[in-house]
């Protein structure tokens, strides 16, 4: 099918709270993975703070180079906690009929994320839309994760799509920054919890989860 009706020929998805209900899981995670290390940050602080990469994160809340022996210390850390958390992670609501439509309506779709390549497959197959979403970039193919743009022109690069026609969807606001330092304009999703509409101010519209955007790009197509 084509992608007549619909405003958009390229979506980009962001991964942890869009796709799959996971902020909560690598919130605790970096917590106890901190607090292994001598650093005790409030879990509301490390929450605000997902959606960055270990780039970011890091020296935001401990002070810590992502390169430096204690940053790698941590992240391998993290990571092994993550995945204790992983078989319980459930897809957020109507992720996969989303991306089902957007197939069936011959939009390219490709994951855009500040996780790496070594937790995005884990991610999308307990998502349950593995199958769906074949192009990906993640922080390993960029220099810097969100907010900066460059996973955003990565994931284009994939792609093979221009900036025109083309939308991120996310649930932060890193997202959104990210999307508009790229030149393309974002959608934000409530459902990765924390963030209230204010602070998701960048993107044009903003929805509860996949199944309401699904609902309101339904509407789109069907108007005369």
């Amino acid at each position: 099918m084509s992608t007549k009706g619909l405003p958009f020929r390229t979506v980009l998805f962001d991964m942890d709270g869009t796709l799959i209900d996971s902020n909560g899981a690598h919130a605790l995670s970096w917590q106890q993975a901190l607090s292994e290390h001598g650093r005790h940050v409030p879990l509301d602080e490390v929450r605000r703070m997902i959606g960055t990469g270990g780039d970011k994160l890091l020296p935001g809340l401990a002070g810590i180079e992502e390169e430096s022996a204690a940053g790698k210390a941590i992240i391998a850390r993290k990571k092994a906690l993550f995945a204790t958390h992983l078989p319980a992670l459930e897809p957020t609501r109507g992720a996969r009929l989303l991306l089902e439509y957007l197939r069936d309506h011959g939009v390219t779709m490709v994951v855009a994320t500040s996780a790496g390549d070594d937790e995005v497959a884990a991610l999308l197959a307990q998502a349950g839309v593995d199958d769906l979403l074949q192009t990906r970039a993640s922080k390993d193919d960029a220099a810097r994760s969100k907010p900066d743009p460059d996973i955003v022109h990565a994931a284009l690069s994939r792609a093979d799509a221009e900036t025109d026609g083309a939308v991120m969807v996310g649930d932060t606001p890193y997202d959104a920054a990210a999307a508009n330092r790229a030149g393309i304009p974002a959608i934000a999703l409530r459902c990765g919890g924390t963030w209230t509409d204010v602070d998701l101010g960048e993107a044009i519209a903003i929805f509860d989860d996949p199944a309401d955007l699904l609902n309101h790009w339904e509407r789109v197509v069907a108007r005369p």
